[in-house]
């Protein structure tokens, strides 16, 4: 704020009284409309709640629409487990054998059959269908881990857009303030003429460009509060403020942690290996074709009247010869065979892109990081001690007032720069975060940071 105060001193000593009277009203109406322009930012959505990234991770990962969706789908999987491995439903049969053509009525003439019977699957059949259903309950798991992870990422994203948004909107804030001081001290110093009307120029397109800015950051704001309060359930317009920090000085994970991250837990490589398991047990439930299935039954049986014995019982049973139907159970297992070889390829695929996402998502949060450090730790301080050196030599009259100004807007810039450069590399670490599979903790960083 120290350099940002030069502004009003320059901006006091600036503004000459021009040769005409109307032009020095008209000048000062131009600035009057400056400062209200500048003034002028909206406020809807601006209150509200201040939520750190944790809260807003909670809400997001307990209210999110399509979180709750991936949850019932896997409820719909899991409650077709139980049904996979179950004999099918018993029947009941009635057989009327020996009815006569001419009285067809006298069911006392026939024999009377009463049956029930029972469908057996072969040994293990069953136990494997129940396998199949439990592998649909795992791949439904993992899409809902590839759904949440996505969404965190959706999450953090939106948080730091919006801090980042919030934090211009500060630092645009602090320059309007000394603006309106100087708008006040330039009515005053109208009558004053020491320098070119060129310099009120200048002055006017750097409140102009304020103005810009406050434009631009409320719309980044808008956009980021509604994205933000979408994938936490919430109505778009939700008045909503975050408070944070950027984690800059957290050093980065090494390849080999990140690497070891995703084989172990990224969700859409989880449920290509629960696709591959299922493929695996579909193959066995098609080998289990040549084990036969059985039908028995059993029944009540009446004789026609005048027989000897008229009440009788009976069972029966049947079995399946599937080795007399070798074609179509040899080409269902070629083709669980081939669903096995096709689900590996898959799965080795998306192993070598993740690696290549991890490669390529590490290389621009690195970047990402150095940037926002070379704001941070030297172009910030530079720019600072141009503008000393510029005040120093326009009060020892070595320097023009163009110059002293574009040493402000200098600083204005950097600082809008480096707040811009911390909420790329959060960005690329929520990048980072979604091609590992999971949140980068503290705990998980490696010896990154000395390769840097």
């Amino acid at each position: 704020m120290r350099a940002i105060s030069v502004l009003v001193w320059a901006l006091a000593c600036l503004l000459p009284a021009p040769a005409a009277r109307a032009q020095a009203v008209s000048s000062s109406a131009g600035l009057e409309r400056l400062s209200a322009l500048i003034a002028g930012r909206l406020d809807a959505g601006e209150a509200g709640p201040a939520l750190g990234l944790d809260e807003v991770e909670r809400i997001a990962l307990d209210e999110n629409p399509e979180i709750h969706v991936a949850v019932r789908h896997v409820a719909s999987a899991e409650s077709h487990v139980p049904a996979a491995g179950t004999l099918d439903d018993p029947q009941f049969m009635y057989r009327g054998w020996g009815v006569p053509l001419n009285q067809p009525w006298d069911y006392n003439a026939a024999q009377n059959m009463l049956m029930v019977g029972q469908a057996l699957p072969g040994r293990g059949k069953r136990s494997l269908h129940t396998a199949v259903a439990q592998s649909d309950v795992d791949v439904a798991k993992a899409e809902l881990a590839a759904t949440r992870l996505r969404v965190q990422v959706e999450v953090r994203k939106a948080f730091y857009d919006l801090l980042r948004a919030q934090d211009e909107i500060r630092i645009h804030d602090q320059h309007v303030g000394i603006a309106q001081q100087a708008i006040g001290a330039a009515r005053i110093k109208y009558t004053v003429g020491k320098i070119p009307q060129v310099e009120i120029l200048k002055a006017q397109l750097a409140l102009t460009r304020l103005a810009e800015h406050m434009i631009r950051f409320e719309r980044d704001a808008e956009v980021a509060r509604a994205r933000l309060n979408a994938l936490l359930g919430r109505d778009p317009v939700t008045t909503l403020q975050v408070q944070g920090a950027y984690g800059l000085e957290n050093p980065l994970p090494t390849v080999d942690v990140l690497e070891k991250m995703a084989m172990e837990g990224r969700p859409d490589l989880l449920e290509a290996e629960a696709a591959a398991e299922k493929s695996r047990r579909e193959q066995a439930v098609a080998k289990k074709t040549y084990v036969p299935d059985f039908n028995v039954a059993a029944g009540y049986m009446l004789m026609p009247s005048g027989s000897t014995v008229r009440n009788n019982y009976m069972v029966e049973g049947s079995v399946s010869l599937p080795w007399l139907n070798r074609g179509k159970h040899e080409a269902e297992m070629a083709g669980a065979a081939a669903e096995i070889t096709e689900k590996d390829a898959e799965l080795n695929a998306m192993r070598n892109a993740a690696r290549g996402q991890i490669q390529e998502a590490l290389a621009e949060a690195k970047a990402a990081q150095r940037l926002a450090r070379a704001y941070q730790d030297s172009l910030r301080q530079q720019s600072e001690a141009a503008l000393h050196s510029a005040v120093v030599a326009y009060e020892n009259d070595q320097t023009s007032f163009l110059d002293l100004l574009d040493s402000q807007m200098t600083v204005v810039d950097v600082d809008l720069a480096w707040i811009d450069a911390l909420g790329e590399f959060n960005t690329r670490m929520a990048d980072l975060e979604l091609a590992a599979g999971a949140p980068i903790e503290e705990n998980q960083t490696g010896a990154e940071e000395g390769r840097q």
